[in-house]
């Protein structure tokens, strides 16, 4: 079956005045149908940057697409024109944000932004909108949806904002929903909760999911494929258990490293040393080589290629000169 994104080669840059910022270097991915794919690292990886890019969300100027393809059901988004996009963003591709606050228009009512998505790209009468409207409020657990449908979103709790958010990103039913750390600004127990409504709704609609976050132990749960980038670059990538298990790049050690037991262990979290690559310059090599112990010469020399790991499984890859002790994560 054929790939519904194909991301080749992305690479984005943003002039600035100190310089040109290499915010992604060379991003090559497929998602297919129905998969769900975590996307995690450390702020300024360019795990946000590449999706936004693609989906013409960034400033132009001062970003800039340098080169690449992105298709979608075999159309490159790159080439399109901006109408073209608005028609494939929140038709096709649907966006959940980090802070809904900042997202939703405050001064316009929940029902009727989500009618005006839901006319905008189904051509529903404003009626059926409102219908599909309370429908969608519903679906997402909101209580008294007829009801709070009216309410503005100052009168939402922020797990209810966010639950808002993702009832308009499903409200026109697309094919790839993308969630940008939405879980975020929600203390844990809303977390769960939305973690646990978005597999559901995955599973009920159909939908392909890309999911990008910091937070390795949310994507543990809910990714089929989990994607490790740094320094605009993809470090690891592979089914979610055999990334777990059989860690091959020292940055995704560091990562899982740093994460809290769940099997009552108390040794202590080992924070990774130094610093995150300035991205003012080209990568010259390894990105994480000055932060990793087990760098060789050539991590300083030359930028490490993504390919399949050595008698492990077929889907997994790593960006790596240099061989990785064992390490056991579960």
């Amino acid at each position: 079956m054929a790939p519904i994104l194909q991301v080749k080669d992305l690479v984005v840059r943003f002039d600035t005045q100190d310089g040109v910022v290499h915010a992604v270097n060379g991003v090559t991915y497929d998602l297919h149908e129905g998969e769900t794919l975590g996307i995690v690292g450390e702020s300024g990886s360019g795990k946000s940057v590449h999706v936004l890019s693609m989906l013409g969300l960034i400033p132009m100027p001062p970003g800039r697409i340098e080169r690449g393809e992105v298709l979608f059901d075999g159309r490159d988004l790159v080439t399109m024109s901006d109408e073209e996009l608005r028609q494939v963003r929140g038709g096709q591709i649907a966006m959940v944000f980090q802070d809904p606050m900042t997202a939703l228009n405050p001064v316009l009512s929940i029902g009727k932004q989500l009618r005006e998505m839901i006319q905008l790209h189904m051509g529903l009468t404003k009626k059926q909108a409102q219908e599909r409207a309370i429908e969608l409020l519903e679906l997402v657990g909101i209580t008294d949806a007829r009801t709070r449908v009216d309410d503005y979103p100052h009168q939402f709790s922020g797990g209810m904002r966010q639950r808002a958010m993702i009832a308009m990103a499903i409200s026109c039913d697309p094919k790839l929903l993308i969630a940008d750390e939405p879980t975020t600004a929600l203390d844990v127990t809303v977390q769960a909760q939305i973690v646990d409504l978005m597999t559901d709704l995955i599973d009920r609609l159909g939908m392909s999911l890309i999911w990008i976050t910091h937070d390795l132990g949310v994507v543990a749960g809910i990714a089929d494929t989990i994607q490790v980038m740094y320094g605009g670059m993809i470090m690891e990538r592979g089914p979610t258990q055999n990334v777990f298990k059989d860690t091959r790049n020292a940055y995704t050690a560091g990562l899982l490293s740093s994460l809290p037991r769940s099997d009552g262990g108390t040794e202590r979290l080992v924070p990774i040393p130094g610093a995150p690559p300035n991205l003012l310059s080209a990568p010259t090599g390894d990105p994480f080589a000055p932060r990793n112990p087990y760098a060789t010469e050539r991590c300083f020399q030359e930028v490490p290629t993504l390919k399949q790991v050595e008698n492990g499984h077929p889907d997994h890859l790593a960006a790596a000169w240099y061989d990785l002790p064992a390490v056991t994560n579960v």
